[in-house]
C-alpha cells in the first residue's frame, strides 16, 4: 500500500519574478520537490509499519519549523550564491557566500530569510521587524480525509519573495511570558506579494 506522491506544478511559477542573489525559479522548484520527495519516502516507510504519516504526527509549529529548515538547506544546495547561515538561530537563514566570516552572521543584511506558514496570503509572525529579503512558503496539509491512506500529500500553494523594511511591520503585543513578534501590516504584505514566485491555489 503506497500513498500519493506530490510533484511541483511547473506551470504555476511567475516567469516575470525577479529574485535577488541570482536565485532562479528552478532553485525553488527543486527545493520544493526535494521536500515532496522526502515526505513521500518517509510516509511510505511509516505507512508500511502501520504508523501515521509525518503530516499527521507533527504539531503545526513543528511542521513549519521542519519545512523551513528543509527548504533553507535545499535552496542553499541549489543556489549559485547563497549558503546556509552557520550562526545558530542567526539571521537571515540564507547568507551571501563569502560576505560574512565562515558564512556565519548573528544579524546580517545580505541574504534571504525563509518562513513557512499555513496562513493563505503569506502573513507570518517573525521575531522582529527588519530590513530584509523575506521568502514565505505557504503550505497546506490534509488531516481530515478518511480513510487516512487517501489523504492528499502536503502541498505548497504559494511562495512569495519580497524586500521589506522595518516600517512594513506591525508589532504584536504579548503577555509577560510571551515572545514579542512582528508581522507585516497590510501594505507590507502587499509589497511581499508583488514579487510572487509560485501560486497554486484551488
Amino acid at each position: 500500500m503506497t500513498i500519493k506522491k506530490n510533484n511541483v506544478d511547473l506551470t504555476k511559477f511567475n516567469d516575470e519574478a525577479v529574485p535577488p542573489y541570482q536565485l532562479r525559479l528552478a532553485d525553488f522548484q527543486l527545493a520544493m520537490q526535494d521536500v515532496y520527495d522526502f515526505f513521500y519516502d518517509v510516509n511510505n516507510g511509516l505507512i508500511e509499519r502501520g504508523l501515521d504519516r509525518l503530516d499527521d504526527m507533527l504539531r503545526p509549529a513543528i511542521m513549519s519549523g521542519l519545512l523551513s529548515d528543509m527548504l533553507t538547506a535545499s535552496l542553499a544546495r541549489h543556489s549559485r550564491t547563497l549558503v546556509e547561515n552557520k550562526y545558530f538561530n542567526g539571521h537571515p537563514d540564507l547568507v551571501l557566500k563569502g560576505v560574512y566570516a565562515n558564512n556565519s552572521a548573528k544579524s546580517g543584511s545580505d541574504g534571504v530569510e525563509i518562513k513557512t506558514t499555513r496562513k493563505a496570503g503569506g502573513a507570518v509572525d517573525t521575531h522582529g521587524a527588519r530590513n530584509q529579503w523575506m521568502c514565505v512558503f505557504v503550505y497546506e496539509t490534509d488531516n481530515e480525509t478518511e480513510p487516512a491512506i487517501d489523504r492528499h500529500p502536503m502541498s505548497f500553494t504559494e511562495v512569495y519573495l519580497g524586500q521589506v523594511d522595518v516600517d512594513d511591520f506591525r508589532k504584536n503585543s504579548r503577555g509577560e511570558l510571551g515572545t514579542r513578534t512582528a508581522t507585516l501590516h497590510k501594505e507590507g504584505i502587499k509589497k511581499l506579494r508583488e514579487n510572487w514566485i509560485y501560486l497554486n491555489k484551488a
